[in-house]
């Protein structure tokens, strides 16, 4: 077991907890919207005088590393660089998709054969997604997916799918297969990242502190402000 400090910056909610031993010590959450810049650091400086008051040397830094929230994952993973090269510490980075699917393991059970779908809402019709199994195992590897009628079909024919995310909401308004089950409430959040971040930790499983890059799965695409009417 370890000491280490989560960061979730992938979506709308801003994350941070601090766990120790298998149980989360400290955290914070802010679902107001896209406020990362403002809040992430004050958060996790809360963690560290959490973790300095409570006498617990911090053995790693965890963040989120998407696919998500372009600038999102920017904030969270710039800030998880540099107190992992501050503090000398090695850098865990997380998978937002697996992060949703372990989430929702753990608050309902399904049969081992299910299949998952973690879906983080892209533009339109086009979500982030990957298919697992219960062993977190890649069925379909990562991408970037525009939703249609036809989307997982074959999936769907054979084994129960579990859509998790708020990209779910958008898959239900298209796909009506029995088999698909929708969970459009889980989001992903720094308190839920304990399992991953202490399996990789347990395998030294870390990424490269200087070089390490997000997970975007796509060319960023800038929105072009509307000129105002006069």
């Amino acid at each position: 077991m370890a000491n280490i400090l989560n960061i979730e910056t992938s979506t709308a909610v801003c994350s941070v907890a601090l766990s120790s031993e298998g149980q989360i010590v400290d955290h914070h959450e802010n679902y107001d919207g896209l406020n990362h810049a403002t809040l992430l650091s004050q958060f996790i400086d809360d963690m560290l005088t959490t973790a300095k008051r409570k006498e617990m040397p911090l053995d790693a830094i965890a963040v989120s590393i998407g696919p998500g929230s372009y600038t999102g994952l920017r904030i969270g993973l710039s800030q998880a660089k540099g107190l992992a090269f501050g503090l000398g510490l090695p850098l865990i980075g997380v998978n937002t998709l697996q992060l949703l699917t372990v989430t929702a393991m753990f608050q309902e059970f399904f049969d081992d054969d299910t299949l998952y779908a973690p879906m983080i809402d892209a533009r339109r019709m086009e979500v982030y997604t990957a298919v697992y199994n219960s062993s977190l195992e890649a069925i379909e590897e990562p991408q970037a997916l525009i939703l249609d009628n036809n989307s997982f079909a074959s999936l769907l024919e054979e084994r129960h799918l579990v859509l998790i995310g708020n990209g779910a909401q958008k898959a239900k308004d298209v796909i009506k297969h029995p088999n698909a089950r929708f969970m459009p409430h889980v989001k992903p959040v720094a308190v839920d990242m304990l399992a991953l971040a202490e399996k990789a930790f347990r395998e030294r499983h870390f990424i490269d502190v200087a070089y390490s890059t997000p997970l975007y799965l796509k060319d960023f695409q800038a929105t072009v402000p509307k000129k105002k009417v006069l």
